[in-house]
């Protein structure tokens, strides 16, 4: 018997020790670095960070790295209910037993068990009756259940299955077959036998030191003693079995700076998730654009432009005529300094080297500006004769190839059908023109469409009789610009209709479909 409990006793001794010498990986860190404002490509600054990990992996000690693998052991305690299942009523018994458990990952771990156990029982009818102690060393395979949801870090309750084997010993007395009640002459065979076991059990974190929790765990007999751990082999039956029913009170054993909890109390996937968090991390460092003006920190090689400020390709301030005043300060961005000039802190030229513009020229071109006023040549306008006297009208312009009155035209009209109501018997002429791209034919076709939309809004929108407008087109004939695709030329003018003026006929095609420009 001594010789057996040394051995059992030597046994779990010596896997404790492996278990104690076995490394396993604790969930990656983030280590992501904050991306400094620099003039790199993002290809340079990918380079940079790999060059980086390697330098930290190459300063990583042979002693730092391997204490960085670790994780705790679990000693475990159980006091147990204790009963065989066999050919005689079972009674209840107790036991104890004590654990090692080692994790290999986050699923699978390792454990190794030593069980005592006290058994008895005795038939109804009193013939049969026991005593025995079992005593056992199993190695098994514990598999962690609830730990293959992606959500969550660390586990509040930890449900496993576990699959071993071992051998046992038991000893006792049994009453002999046809002897009185209470006779035990009968001492059990005490050989050294293999067994199976399988069990489950549910545990509950209290801190990361100590968990409490319940579990069941069967042990199968082989060989030829397969139904005698009670004294009786009876023909025909299976085998007889011991089972244990325990709490169990375990203890995280290692040093907290050095070594994890245990990985069964971790997400298996909490090192993917880290890595994607660390990958995400990377790229939102790389797509970083700390001041806003649509340029990446990585290639931004000017980081703190104003909020709203225009910068190029590289994030730099635009200096358009490169005076060395950024074009949001200065008050001639496209003006460059020539050879010799200088310019202020507000980008102004001080020492032009051009002639200067004299103060008889100044007056001559207010002469002339006064004088074209007086002669109705005022651009973009075209005059109309009232009752009180001649007024200046502006013209209204349109895209290219579009005949609709814009919104941004309706002020404008309603400022000439205040003309019109305020002289009842004033007629006016509405005359349309285009600009000189596309063929003629369909230039006088838009012509007239646009001519025919604004006389068409005047009566509809403001009441004005047909009759005081008169409806011309002209094509791309009387270009104000010598332009083909000038926004002037595609123009509606308001003038003052002479005696017998009429509407224009409507061209060819002025209703099917659309045509010009």
């Amino acid at each position: 018997m001594k010789v057996l409990k040394l051995s059992l006793l030597g046994l779990m001794m010596a896997f404790s020790g492996g278990l104690f010498s076995q490394g396993t990986p604790v969930p990656a860190t983030n280590d992501t670095e904050a991306v400094e404002t620099t003039d790199m490509t993002i290809e340079d600054l990918s380079k940079k960070d790999m060059k980086m990990d390697e330098e930290m992996m190459d300063d990583q000690t042979p002693s730092s790295t391997s204490a960085s693998k670790g994780s705790m052991l679990e000693f475990g305690i159980r006091p147990a209910y204790a009963f065989i299942a066999g050919d005689v009523n079972p009674e209840a018994g107790f036991g104890v037993g004590i654990h090692f458990r080692k994790a290999l990952d986050h699923l699978f771990s390792l454990r190794l068990d030593g069980l005592y156990a006290s058994n008895e029982g005795i038939n109804d009818n009193m013939t049969r009756q026991f005593e025995n102690t079992w005593l056992s060393a199993t190695g098994s395979v514990v598999v962690t259940l609830n730990n293959f949801r992606f959500s969550g870090e660390t586990r509040k309750i930890n449900l496993y299955a576990l699959l071993g084997a071992g051998g046992h010993k038991v000893s006792g007395e049994r009453q002999a077959n046809d002897r009185p009640f209470g006779t035990r002459n009968l001492e059990l065979d005490d050989a050294l036998t293999l067994h199976a076991s399988a069990g489950a059990g549910i545990t509950f974190r209290v801190s990361p030191r100590f968990n409490i929790g319940a579990e069941f765990q069967t042990f199968v007999p082989f060989g030829k003693r397969a139904d005698a751990l009670d004294g009786y082999d009876e023909a025909g039956n299976f085998r007889d079995i011991q089972n244990i029913g325990a709490l169990s009170l375990n203890f995280n054993i290692g040093n907290s700076a050095t070594k994890s909890e245990p990985l069964y109390w971790t997400n298996a996937f909490t090192p993917v998730r880290d890595e994607l968090d660390r990958m995400s991390s990377k790229v939102d460092d790389a797509t970083k654009d700390s001041d806003g003006d649509g340029v990446v920190d990585a290639i931004d090689q000017e980081a703190n432009t104003p909020a709203g400020v225009p910068v190029d390709t590289k994030g730099r301030v635009l200096d358009s005529d490169k005076d060395g005043v950024p074009d949001y300060k200065d008050l001639e961005p496209f003006f460059p300094p020539r050879a010799g000039e200088q310019v202020d802190a507000n980008g102004v030229v001080m020492n032009r080297n051009d002639k200067p513009i004299t103060e008889d020229r100044v007056q001559e071109m207010i002469d002339a500006s006064i004088a074209r006023m007086k002669a109705g040549d005022q651009a973009g306008t075209t005059t109309v004769r009232t009752e009180r006297g001649e007024i200046f009208l502006p013209m209204i312009y349109f895209p290219l190839g579009q005949s609709t009155v814009k919104y941004s035209d309706y002020g404008t009209l309603s400022s000439v059908a205040r003309v019109l109501e305020g002289n009842p018997g004033m007629r006016m002429v509405i005359r349309g023109y285009t600009d000189r791209t596309g063929n003629s034919s369909n230039n006088e076709v838009l012509s007239y469409r646009r001519a025919k939309a604004v006389v068409d809004h005047l009566v509809n929108q403001h009441g004005i009789s047909r009759s005081n407008l008169v409806l011309q087109y002209r094509g791309e004939d009387n270009a104000i610009v010598p332009l083909d695709k000038s926004y002037v030329n595609r123009r509606v003018e308001f003038l003052s209709a002479d005696a017998g003026a009429s509407d224009d006929p409507a061209p060819a095609g002025a209703n099917n479909g659309r045509g010009g420009f």
